[in-house]
């Protein structure tokens, strides 16, 4: 398994932008999934985006158009730029990555608020 330092949150204005990163401790180029999840206190964390190892990007139907996903396998980090944020994207944000033997890392997270 590999660390996941994600950084990048903060609060911001409705309409504002982010960019999320995600550093990991070893080399990812052979990892088969880079994620990005986000969680609200006292609900279910949930999938945002990913990008698997052959290069293919899958987003949440709620960030589509609005967010992208990028991972760099010389950096070993994964990023992700949020645009046009809304209220409803606040939340932490957590990296994951995997699997490994079956299991996944985890990153401790970064909260995003988006707020007036």
């Amino acid at each position: 398994q590999v660390q996941l330092v994600e950084s990048g949150g903060g609060l911001v204005q409705p309409g504002g932008s982010l960019r999320l990163s995600c550093v990991a401790s070893g080399n990812i180029s052979s990892v088969y999934s880079m994620a990005w999840y986000r969680q609200v206190t006292g609900k279910q964390r949930e999938f945002v985006a990913q990008a698997n190892k052959a290069g293919s990007l899958t987003y949440i139907d709620s960030v589509k158009g609005r967010f992208t996903i990028s991972r760099d396998n010389v950096k070993n980090t994964v990023s992700l730029q949020m645009n046009d944020l809304k209220p409803e994207d606040t939340a932490t944000y957590y990296c994951k990555a995997g699997p490994f033997h079956g299991a996944y890392s985890w990153g401790e997270g970064t909260l995003v608020t988006v707020s007036s």
